[in-house]
């Protein structure tokens, strides 16, 4: 079975954060054949245009590195003003940059979050879906998974105690990791058929 090198990025910055917290839980749910590495975004200044290029920061190289090496994004996004956090967003900023050679082009991702709202992050997902496909990633459209009250479903210790909410990120997971291999198979194959079709 293919492995699959999983990105974890969480859009809270809080020490208690309950999106962070879900990266936890899924780490312990993957799928054979997946691994999660959860990406701390603390170190990342806010995005300027004029250090782009040579310029870019040490952290911000780090950060794009990881997303390279990464073959698939889990994002766990918090939802703020209607829409997703400002640290995301300003992550994406960095990572969508040189315009044409982003490492998020064609990059497979899965969605989810936490709020302590009845809404469950879901007006905030609806717009990182919209950023994913501005940036030409492949987003896993099922299941989505809403987690609201979140004071409600994780215990003193921050581990989810929901088990509807467990079932769907495991869903979530093998969806992705499906997704995943799918378009990794694409990849593989795509040199070989283009040459067969300059043979032909």
């Amino acid at each position: 079975m293919n492995s699959i090198h999983v990105l974890g990025i969480s859009g809270s910055l809080r020490k208690s954060s309950y999106n962070t917290a879900i990266l936890h839980a899924a780490s312990a749910m993957l799928p054979e054949g997946m691994s999660l590495e959860i990406y701390d975004l603390s170190a990342l200044p806010l995005y300027n245009a004029d250090n782009d290029g040579d310029n870019i920061p040490e952290s911000v190289r780090q950060f794009k590195a990881r997303v390279t090496a990464a073959d698939a994004l889990l994002f766990a996004t918090p939802e703020y003003n209607y829409s997703v956090s400002g640290v995301l967003k300003n992550a994406i900023d960095w990572a969508s940059r040189p315009a044409g050679k982003s490492p998020l082009i064609k990059k497979t991702a899965a969605i989810m979050g936490a709020s302590t709202g009845n809404f469950g992050t879901v007006r905030a997902q609806m717009h990182l879906r919209d950023i994913c496909v501005y940036n030409n990633m492949l987003v896993v459209p099922q299941p989505e998974v809403l987690i609201m009250k979140a004071k409600e479903n994780f215990d003193a210790h921050g581990k989810l105690t929901n088990e509807l909410s467990r079932d769907l990120i495991r869903k979530l997971l093998v969806a992705l990791a499906e997704l995943t291999r799918r378009m990794k198979s694409e990849r593989e194959l795509a040199p070989t058929t283009e040459a067969a079709a300059v043979r032909v």
